[in-house]
């Protein structure tokens, strides 16, 4: 079979190459499968840079969540079990973990309806409590991850802001469904957000970028807020001032949603099953901005780490003879 192999650390569109490689043999408990679509994740960029909390024996292959096919044809959603990843002809899956991809998604969208999606159900439920009529802030909101987060949102009944880098992502954005949304290259985020509330700010904040997003994510965060830490896609870690958390009264809450994979997997399925039917009334559908053979996978990784795209891209490694993809 064809898989990109990393066999050093470094930007990704360098160390990726492209070979034929034995298909991978699954161990105890785990399935092969074919790769119908296999998402991108900033994620991917960094274990190419060796950044990652996830440092996997060399040569790897990435990827970390994709559509697949069992033998018996089943459609599913999985994690791939690394160093076996998700850019390539046929990948390696726990079987427990498999999630059936819902029949209202095509394969690119049932493969980034996964991480997306679940972080944001976990950090906006389950860690943050968002309700309906509250103000949901998201920064890099035409992003992955950010876009999944604005559409869950919306569909929990609270107004969202979304802070973008742009132009174009601000008309993504906007097309997402945000109610507000500020482009940080042309305005100052935090008087248009305290314009866009009254001054009261936002009651959740969700940010997977760090760095100045989350400065000013303190500033603008309400009485009783809420800021969830998803992520540092600006490169920078930031250390919170904890009296000012004292002062206003707001949550700072860390989500590192692979911990519920081993701590708590009943969760993860239950959430899928929310996800699904929010898939099937229309409520969320995982934006998929590009679609690109297994060949462009090495380019198409290093744009998502420049930070160049928006919503998901997705590699096909095998044409579907006109099925969806």
């Amino acid at each position: 079979m064809q898989a990109w192999q990393v066999h050093e650390i470094g930007e990704p569109g360098e160390v990726m190459r492209l070979a034929d490689v034995a298909r991978p043999t699954p161990g105890d408990g785990q399935v092969l499968l074919r790769v119908r679509a296999a998402n991108i994740n900033f994620p991917d960029a960094l274990m190419c840079q060796g950044q990652y909390q996830v440092r996997p024996p060399l040569p790897f292959t990435p990827g970390l969540e994709i559509c697949g096919e069992t033998e018996d044809g089943r459609r599913v959603i999985a994690n791939p079990a690394l160093p076996y990843g998700g850019f390539a002809e046929y990948a390696v899956a726990d079987a427990a973990a498999l999630r059936d991809a819902p029949d209202a998604l095509d394969d690119a969208e049932a493969a980034a309806l996964h991480i997306g999606y679940q972080t944001g159900w976990f950090g906006l439920h389950r860690r943050a409590g968002l309700e309906a009529g509250e103000t949901l802030l998201v920064h890099a909101a035409a992003g992955g991850v950010g876009s999944a987060a604005v559409q869950l949102g919306k569909a929990a009944g609270a107004t969202v802001i979304g802070v973008v880098g742009g132009a174009a992502k601000a008309a993504v954005a906007r097309e997402l469904g945000c109610d507000v949304v500020i482009d940080r290259r042309e305005q100052d985020v935090i008087a248009a957000v305290k314009d866009a509330t009254g001054g009261r700010g936002a009651d959740v904040i969700y940010d997977p970028v760090g760095g100045q997003a989350y400065a000013q994510s303190a500033k603008v965060v309400a009485f009783e807020g809420r800021i969830v830490i998803v992520g540092f896609a600006g490169g920078t870690i930031p250390s919170p001032a904890l009296n000012h958390a004292l002062v206003k009264n707001y949550s700072i809450l860390g989500l590192h949603w692979g911990l519920y994979n081993t701590r708590n997997p009943k969760l993860v399925q239950d959430c899928h099953e929310q996800l699904t039917e929010l898939a099937a009334r229309g409520a969320v559908k995982p934006l998929v901005s590009e679609r690109v053979p297994l060949a462009g996978a090495a380019d198409a990784v290093q744009r998502v780490a420049d930070g160049v795209t928006t919503g998901r891209v997705a590699v096909l490694p095998v044409p579907r003879n006109g099925a969806a993809a």
